[in-house]
């Protein structure tokens, strides 16, 4: 259990040297309770202290990596329960499973279909994230084989899926510079398993029915050496599986139960590819590190990948593109000129727009803290000095032989000052993007 402030403070030297960054002890030990600063930041700390608040000072979520390279993934280190609270820092991790049944032919179209679940949304580049080896044969040859193939033939993490100790330290055999991550550990096959993970440095999954139960495992794998625990809760239903998950993260992170304070790990193979979206987005919300899927269907894994997109954006943070100009098909110097703010969702919704007009435009993106038109606006991002700095900043004027410029329809009142600080011709366009197509082919001369 987590120690108190005051428990803190009784440990630390009481010296209020303010070297650590705050007025009193006192302070820095209550901001050390609530996770909101490190140990190391006090120089005077003893040794015997730094032992005992060892365990106060580290986060309540383990953080756990596996994979290797640009493609290795990291799941944990959460520390609020509601994303408004703060953010969630490490992203859903999306799997996908290959049988170790398939061979040949049928098991490397498996690899290649999981490979091409890749994406781009908004500008942001979204995919899945492993892929998930099953011991569906029975056989460790089997099982290693096909490891060593998704090894090969792709560069995503990997999970290898067993309940049989032989058939995993076969496949980590073959797959152990690629640092997978093992599942799963159960209460009969706990040493065993361990013993692989600690030998191999990888991850160790926890499996078990119950949350009483995954506290006895984590505890028992512990012992063995291995830090880096994932959980999964064995539970029949999606409902009972997110009313465990949801008592995990509650006793992870208030109560600061070590035992729990893992990421964890939900598998949904059942049913057709329409529900298993429907269960993953339900999990990526109520608090699962990894979901695995079965499907390969682009049309069923992108909103997937979008519901990983939209919980784990910072709220406090809008997804934004670089404010400069951006150039659509290939303009001239006759191309007109558009300018936007730079929320993610506004500019992309205007390029797709113009796009659609098949008429070749520039579009100035102007830099409003990734605020869209009307609330960057209403709170005076979005004026007419904003507007004509970012104008002469990119050279838009050296761009182009005409001097108009086409502004949004919901900010048509600045036109008028606008056009006193840059000299340049206001276009007021249609306060709907969907209208640009129609505008710039009949209105733009």
């Amino acid at each position: 259990m987590a120690l108190t402030g005051l428990e803190i403070f009784k440990l630390l030297p009481k010296t209020n040297c303010k070297k650590c960054g705050m007025p009193t002890c006192l302070a820095f030990a209550m901001q050390l309770a609530q996770k909101r600063a490190k140990l190391d930041d006090c120089p005077c700390v003893s040794e015997e202290a730094k032992q005992t608040l060892a365990a106060a000072a580290a986060p309540p979520m383990r953080l756990v990596k596996f994979g290797k390279g640009e493609r290795g993934v990291q799941i944990g280190q959460e520390t609020v329960m509601f994303r408004h609270e703060e953010k969630f820092y490490s992203p859903t991790v999306l799997a996908v499973t290959v049988s170790d049944k398939l061979t040949g032919e049928d098991l490397k179209k498996r690899i290649e279909s999981i490979n091409a679940l890749q994406f781009e949304r908004v500008g942001a580049k979204i995919g899945v994230n492993a892929i998930a080896v099953i011991n569906d044969s029975g056989s460790a040859d089997a099982f290693a084989a096909a490891a060593a193939q998704a090894g090969e033939s792709s560069g995503l993490a990997l999970i290898l899926v067993s309940q049989n100790p032989s058939a995993i330290a076969a496949a980590v055999g073959k797959t152990a510079e690629a640092t997978p991550l093992i599942a799963s550990a159960k209460a009969d096959t706990v040493e065993a398993m361990a013993k692989i993970a600690k030998e191999n440095n990888c991850p160790l999954v926890a499996q078990a029915e119950s949350i009483e139960a995954l506290a006895e495992l984590t505890e028992k794998i512990k012992s063995q050496g291995v830090e880096d625990i994932v959980l999964s809760l064995e539970t029949r239903s999606l409902r009972d599986q997110l009313y465990g998950l949801s008592r995990m993260r509650a006793l992870s992170l208030k109560k600061v139960f070590r035992p729990l304070g893992y990421p964890t790990l939900s598998f949904v193979t059942d049913g057709d590819s329409d529900q298993q979206a429907v269960a993953a987005a339900s999990l990526i919300c109520k608090y699962s590190g990894i979901v695995v899927v079965d499907t390969v269907e682009p049309y069923a894994f992108l909103p997937i990948l979008t519901t990983v997109m939209n919980i784990f954006t910072d709220p406090q943070k809008p997804v934004q593109v670089e404010p400069k100009v951006y150039s659509i098909g290939e303009p001239d110097k006759n191309a007109p000129v558009l300018f936007t703010t730079n929320f993610s969702l506004t500019y992309y919704t205007v390029e797709s727009d113009v796009e659609a007009s098949r008429v070749p435009s520039y579009i100035l993106v102007v830099d409003t803290e990734g605020t869209s038109v009307l609330t960057a606006y209403s709170g005076d991002k979005l004026n007419e000095k904003a507007v004509a700095d970012a104008m002469a900043k990119y050279n838009i004027e050296g761009q182009v032989s005409h001097r108009k410029l086409i502004i949004p329809g919901y900010v048509a009142v600045m036109s008028g000052k606008l056009e006193e600080a840059t000299n340049w011709e206001i276009m007021v366009g249609p306060r709907e993007s969907s209208m640009l197509p129609k505008y710039l082919q009949e209105v733009w001369k």
